[in-house]
């Protein structure tokens, strides 16, 4: 019976698949290894894709020795064609065995997946003493389903987007229109608020004086004509004087 280092397995929920004696480097698997744990494994394809045309580096951060940087979110990185070929075939076979239990292969995720060193044959001929390349891979998925909470969230924001697009844009405008109004309202400058109110303060000061005025005294004749009514008016309280 083959033995995992992966404690735990449940055949319910868990899917698994094992490369021995792969024709791999082992330094080069553990990078992939700890690249790709823990991602989907749609994801983790397109990784190894985009390693194998030299479009996408994997990021190498133990086996450092003379490595370059490479572009991208990344220091030192590689194109391992040969070990991602190997990973990919390990991961099309880790999706049809959950495939026979059941599983949606589009919600598979990498819950382990390590290297370990084999046993390595010695090469014959010229090349006598020289070792083979050889490396143990073990990989286990299981079927992660979204939480109700999130899937909540998601429908919600659908729901919000979908209300913002069916109102018309007569009622978008007439919104725009209020709130500009609003903001000039509010943005009025205090001084102005100040000269208006005093100017108010003093119409009505103005009114009051108005209606508390004392009547106009009599006019002093000025013309001819007033000045000798004056007088004839005066003439008879002088004779009853005398």
């Amino acid at each position: 019976m083959t033995e995992y280092a992966f404690q735990g397995f449940d055949k319910e929920r868990m899917s698994r698949a094992l490369g021995r004696d792969l024709a791999i480097s082992t330094k080069q698997a553990i990078e992939i290894c700890n690249y790709l744990r823990h991602r989907k494994t749609g994801q983790a394809k397109m990784f190894l894709d985009g390693a194998i045309e030299k479009t996408h580096a994997i990021p190498f951060k133990r086996f450092t020795n003379g490595l370059g940087h490479k572009p991208g979110k990344m220091a030192a990185g590689r194109y391992p064609v040969k070990s991602s070929r190997a990973f990919l075939k390990l991961i099309e076979s880790v999706e049809a065995n959950a495939q026979t239990k059941g599983f949606n292969t589009g919600d598979l995720e990498i819950i382990h997946l390590c290297a370990h060193k084999a046993a390595r044959p010695v090469h014959h001929g010229r090349h006598q003493g020289r070792e083979f390349k050889r490396t143990h891979v073990e990989l286990v998925v299981t079927e992660v389903v979204e939480s109700e909470s999130k899937k909540g969230k998601k429908a919600a924001k659908v729901k919000a987007k979908t209300n913002v697009e069916e109102k018309s844009s007569e009622e978008l405008k007439s919104d725009i229109a209020d709130e500009s109004s609003n903001e000039s309202i509010d943005e009025k400058p205090t001084d102005e608020k100040i000269e208006e109110k005093l100017a108010d303060v003093d119409s009505k000061v103005e009114e009051h004086d108005f209606e508390n005025k004392e009547p106009n005294k009599e006019e002093k004749p000025t013309g001819p004509e007033d000045t000798q009514a004056v007088e004839q008016e005066a003439s008879p309280d002088k004779e009853a004087e005398k």
